[in-house]
């Protein structure tokens, strides 16, 4: 039963006639604990008193582990999930950066609405608001493991919603940057030569994300989808997201001294959705053929070693080509290099898959066929009950056919590739 005991006051290492109430409670495994600084015996009893009552109804949380630092049990929680590789890197980058030079040294206990919000607005004066607002789900998922692991009773960020952020500090991009006409692909392709052209055409015209499309196999190019229709069988050529390793990892792992690890490597796809084949339109189906014949590695997209493209080299590939460049004359150990005007500045690869789902809404593509072929789930009981037909999945190859075909009369071209890659070097 719950008690309470004097604890006399120290002075110069001599006991003093003053003292506090300590309340002692059976805890569940037995043993005693204890709670000191209550003014009266009274409140140290009520205290022990409700602490055995919650071990009896079993929702008691030991008042030592509600004072755990947060910075320590940020430790335990992300040792404890299993993300993939790079959702651990980005987590870990949000903490060192933002969230823990603030709150590592604060009790779990201590955490309220009102001083993360006040936080989160100062931080939105230096980062964008998108990263403010990924700092709060993060450490209300990591609240939300405390109270799990039985630290605290209750997460105090739960189903909070931050407002009155500031105007963004991080300029976005304007819309029309982030989607590309064809004669726009088709421009990069040919600047950039078949080798390099067919990564931009690809991703513009199927959606790839980035590490699908440097993680393809020839293996998983060019096969092809068999579907009855009409009394017969509708065939296409597909790119198969493969779903044991589909895409191609690009982060850094922690050791248990917390040094950073640089990890490469073929992992399966972000989600269910994204393992996935790909409809190829016929001239895309052709380029891929012509590229395969000639090419000796077994990565569809890959460097002209065979090796898996870092994101920083391919970055130095597409920005001159997109943004432009100043010509470099001949010279002792450099080669020369034609001047280049701007295509469309800016332009990423993420901007062609963004693209690329945009054609497709502005070419009526079946919404359902549509999520299918960018590696999206469908919300709503239609992903359940509707699926993509041999119908549907014809009239978008025929709309991405036309959409090739006419951008290359308004550029009055026979040919993507001209004659000729140009001296990327």
């Amino acid at each position: 039963m719950a008690h309470a005991e004097k604890v006399f006051k120290v002075k110069n290492g001599k006991k003093t006639t003053k003292y506090t109430w300590r309340a002692r409670y059976k805890k569940p495994d037995g043993t005693w604990g204890s709670e000191p600084g209550f003014p009266t015996r009274r409140l140290a009893e009520e205290w022990g008193d409700a602490q055995e009552a919650a071990i009896r109804e079993g929702r008691w949380v030991d008042p030592e582990l509600s004072r755990k630092k947060f910075g320590s049990f940020v430790k335990e929680w992300m040792a404890a999930q299993k993300p993939r590789g790079r959702t651990t890197m980005n987590r870990w980058e949000r903490l060192e950066a933002h969230i823990l030079p603030k709150w590592k040294d604060t009790p779990l206990n201590a955490l309220n609405w009102f001083d993360v919000e006040a936080w989160a607005r100062e931080l939105a004066l230096t980062v964008a608001r998108s990263t403010v607002r990924d700092c709060v789900q993060l450490m209300s998922r990591i609240v939300n493991g405390a109270v799990d692991a039985r630290h605290i009773t209750a997460n105090p960020l739960a189903g909070r919603r931050i407002t009155g952020l500031p105007a963004d500090v991080v300029k976005k991009k304007p819309v029309e940057d982030q989607v590309a006409e064809p004669e726009v692909v088709l421009q990069l392709a040919r600047r950039l030569g078949p080798a390099y052209g067919l990564h931009v055409l690809t991703t513009a015209f199927t959606g790839l994300r980035w590490e699908e499309l440097v993680g393809l196999h020839r293996d998983n190019a060019l096969l092809e989808r068999r579907q009855r229709h009409d009394g017969g069988i509708f065939t296409c050529p597909v790119l198969r997201v493969d779903k044991e390793a589909g895409a191609l990892a690009e982060y850094y792992k922690r050791d248990e001294e917390g040094r950073r690890r640089i990890f490469r490597g073929l992992e399966p796809p972000k989600n269910e959705t994204s393992a996935r084949d790909i409809d190829l339109p016929p001239f895309l189906a052709e380029a891929l053929e012509e590229h395969l014949k000639a090419w000796p590695f077994e990565w569809v997209f890959c460097t002209p070693t065979g090796k898996w493209w870092w994101r920083s080299e391919w970055f130095r590939i597409i920005r001159p080509a997109a943004d432009g460049r100043d010509a470099r004359p001949k010279a002792r150990g450099t080669a020369l290099k034609e001047g280049w005007d701007p295509i469309m500045p800016g332009l990423t690869m993420r901007a062609l898959r963004h693209t690329h789902d945009t054609w497709q809404a502005e070419d009526d593509v079946n919404p359902v066929l549509a999520h299918e072929q960018s590696g999206h789930k469908y919300p709503g009981i239609k992903g359940t009950y509707q699926h993509p037909t041999p119908v549907m999945r014809q009239y978008r190859l025929d709309a991405f056919q036309r959409r090739y075909e006419r951008a290359m009369r308004n550029l009055g071209w026979e040919s993507v590739w001209g004659s000729g890659p140009p001296n990327i070097s």
